[in-house]
């Protein structure tokens, strides 16, 4: 087991947290306040009705200090501003683009690939990311309490072919400590499970929420354990990111990142190449870039294939393989992702 470097934890607080988790920025006119934004002249300062009634905002107020006051343009604030963009329809959007619905094989479990499950660990997030590929995902089917995930363990332990369970959401951070640490003690004990994995945001826009407590829980595993960080831009990442990142890593976590490749917020070749740097900076290596899912409210984030092919030649002639991610498109029910480059 390594030594835990716990120093690099910003917060010694481990509420601090959930009191930034409790008040997020949720009212658009607060935000646009905040940063400064100006809303006679910019077409994007229309809100979406049904986009903001259906998928309200939420910000984590360290999230929104890293963006830049005035600045409509900015990559952070174009991932999380409900723009009346959402409400525009099309064909080739979906609720479920996915097609998760049918993967759904007990409240709160999806198993889309052989050998691994995923659980919706918590059914919110810290931040609602515009692109969301759940946010029309029906999480009040899909919230187990403790006494109603024993369905889903028994799956997992009926199983043997199930080597790796994937902790997801929503958000797995977004829940407690105490809450984590049984639901990950739970699978973990299931003989054959070999590796859990967690997807996470939380160290990305509260870095506050890496904690001793979750460095501990997360070092004492007996299965190997990997944690998928979502960062979309260099931008996202400050001191106290990479602090969080770290402490990640020094648990005994193998860190790796995915982002989707946003119109208008990273489909830049100079923005990838410095998000791959500052990640590895980070000790996180850049795993996935995807192709945005084709879901109901955010065809103006859509990057076309041939577009990103030549933004991934470019990436790939300005860094070594191993900081290039791997261009991927998600076709519901293939047996894996659809690698592109």
């Amino acid at each position: 087991m390594q030594t835990l470097a716990l120093s690099v934890i910003k917060s010694d607080q481990p509420e601090k947290w959930q009191e930034i988790l409790s008040d997020l920025i949720t009212d658009p006119k607060e935000l646009l306040a905040d940063l400064k934004l100006d809303t006679t002249a910019n077409p994007l300062a229309a809100l979406a009705a049904k986009g903001l009634a259906q998928f309200p905002l939420k910000v984590p107020r360290p999230f929104a200090a890293r963006m830049e006051p005035g600045n409509w343009d900015d990559p952070l604030l174009r991932q999380v501003w409900p723009s009346s963009l959402e409400d525009v329809e099309s064909d080739s959007l979906s609720l479920d683009p996915l097609q998760e619905t049918h993967f759904n094989k007990t409240p709160g479990l999806l198993q889309k690939y052989h050998g691994r499950v995923l659980l919706t660990a918590a059914p919110h997030c810290a931040v609602h990311c515009r692109y969301c590929f759940r946010r029309h995902f029906d999480y009040a089917a899909n919230t187990p309490g403790r006494r109603e995930w024993s369905e889903s363990i028994a799956y997992i332990s009926e199983n043997p072919d199930i080597s790796e369970v994937i902790l997801s959401g929503g958000d797995p951070l977004a829940a407690g400590d105490s809450y984590l640490a049984w639901l990950l003690a739970e699978v973990d004990r299931i003989p054959h499970v070999e590796t859990i994995r967690i997807h996470s945001r939380l160290p990305i826009v509260i870095p506050q929420r890496v904690t001793a407590q979750l460095c501990s829980m997360l070092s004492e595993l007996r299965s190997k354990s990997v944690f998928i960080t979502h960062c979309n831009h260099p931008q996202e990442i400050d001191g106290e990111v990479q602090a969080a990142l770290k402490a990640i890593r020094h648990a005994g976590s193998t860190l790796l990142n995915q982002a989707v490749l946003l119109k208008g917020v990273n489909n830049y070749a100079d923005s990838l190449i410095k998000l791959s740097t500052t990640l590895f900076q980070s000790d996180v290596l850049p795993y996935y870039l995807h192709l945005p899912d084709r879901v109901t409210g955010t065809g103006h984030f859509i990057v076309n294939e041939s577009e990103a092919l030549k933004l991934m030649a470019s990436v790939r002639s300005h860094l070594p393989g191993y900081l290039v991610p791997q261009l991927v498109r998600e076709d519901p029910g293939n047996n894996s992702k659809t690698r592109l480059a």
